[in-house]
């Protein structure tokens, strides 16, 4: 029998993390329900991630689904000039999902019977024995764990630390993905087995292939990018955050909903400043989106019987592709500290706590740099290897 038999956890957020988190804390022994704001499942979104060990851990050693099955890769980094030219290319293998098959096959893991959507947390309260979450239905649940796993504008980090709010970056991230088929020879010669990169003054761009909704195949891959553009912050950038129904985002816009204008400055400017081959992948997409690129993080990760994971706890920028990563690495740790506490969660997470916190600290530190070195002071040289991925450090 394992000691947390019997045991009860909420999960706020039904998302890569929060579902991971799900997974592992039932594998422990708890009854998990996951609570997920959105009405629909989370499904068709079409964001690129960099599969680092954390993120394909649950994959690696829990599942019976193969992780090959969920991903492409590709054994090069290279850096193309604004001619097309490579001036820095070296071996370095790297691993890609789609954020839907990714979400699907975790999905897929845990079930839908208790996996409840259109359910948005607004509080909680606790003692020494339960904490109860409270729901904006007027529904409310009781368990002896909450997880908070509701991303970068998370309910439970505003009660745990009021005062972390997001810092705007200056930057914003175009993105969006292309049917590998669909691009010329020439362009798909050129970034086919490749991470790629076009560095400009004061801007960058990544591209790499992910699964399309039909599989990892040539004729199903897609091509993904995130296009880094500076934007500052005032009446441009409010603007610029209106949708096309008039409502104003602070986190992004949604494909179909960026104002067609921004969208035609966007291809245009592609086209002169970026290499050829990227600026066809940007041009030809056909629902661009809007990432607003902030940091954000919480000075504490737990209170009592309630932890925040992934970005409820630090929301970093994406130049590390540590995202997805940092909420399985606290998750993992998450259950550690559980299984090592033998039944006392609130031990179990005040030892847990202060190392997250840590490996949050220096992630932030670490993209913040990174991003201020390709944005503003441009110094991101061409296979400097401080510029690796990783969510321990460049290359880890």
């Amino acid at each position: 029998m394992n000691t947390y038999d019997g045991a009860t956890a909420v999960v706020i957020g039904g998302s890569i993390g929060g579902l991971t988190t799900a997974l592992l804390l039932r594998d422990l022994g708890f009854t998990v329900d996951v609570f997920e704001r959105t009405p629909t499942a989370l499904d068709g979104r079409g964001s690129g991630i960099v599969l680092q060990p954390d993120t394909l851990r649950w994959f690696t050693e829990r599942s019976e689904q193969h992780p090959q099955d969920l991903s492409t890769s590709t054994d090069w980094v290279q850096y193309l000039d604004t001619d097309n030219q490579i001036v820095h290319r070296e071996r370095r293998t790297w691993s890609y999902t789609s954020w839907g098959t990714f979400y699907r096959a975790l999905l897929g893991d845990f079930g839908s019977d208790h996996y409840h959507l259109g359910e948005y947390a607004c509080g909680f309260d606790q003692d020494e024995r339960s904490v109860t979450v409270r729901f904006v239905s007027g529904r409310e649940v009781t368990a002896d764990l909450v997880v908070f796993a509701d991303g970068i504008t998370s309910i439970g980090r505003r009660r745990l630390d009021p005062a972390a709010d997001l810092s705007y970056s200056g930057y914003i991230g175009w993105r969006g993905t292309v049917p590998e088929k669909d691009l010329s020879e020439g362009a798909r010669e050129l970034l086919k087995d490749s991470i790629t990169y076009t560095v400009v003054p004061h801007s960058h761009i990544t591209l790499y292939p992910i699964p399309g909704e039909g599989g990892t195949g040539p004729q199903d891959r897609l091509m993904n990018y995130v296009w880094y553009r500076n934007t500052p912050e005032g009446p441009e950038l409010s603007e610029m955050l209106i949708d096309k129904r008039g409502f104003p985002g602070t986190v992004s816009i949604h494909p179909s909903q960026v104002q067609d204008r921004y969208v035609a400055e966007m291809r245009d400017a592609a086209r002169r400043m970026l290499s050829p081959a990227a600026a066809e992948v940007v041009t030809a997409t056909a629902t661009p989106y809007i990432q607003v690129v902030s940091d954000v993080r919480a000075s504490r990760m737990a209170e009592g019987r309630a932890a925040l994971i992934g970005d409820a706890a630090c929301a970093a920028r994406p130049h590390a592709a540590a995202g997805t990563a940092k909420a399985a690495a606290d998750a993992w740790a998450l259950v550690g500290a559980l299984r090592e506490a033998e039944g006392d969660i609130g031990a179990a997470l005040r030892k847990w706590e202060p190392v997250q916190l840590e490996l949050s600290a220096r992630l932030l530190e670490r993209v913040v740099a990174m991003g201020e070195r390709s944005q503003f002071s441009n110094t991101w040289k061409p296979g400097d290897p401080s510029l690796r991925f990783g969510l321990y450090g460049p290359g880890r």
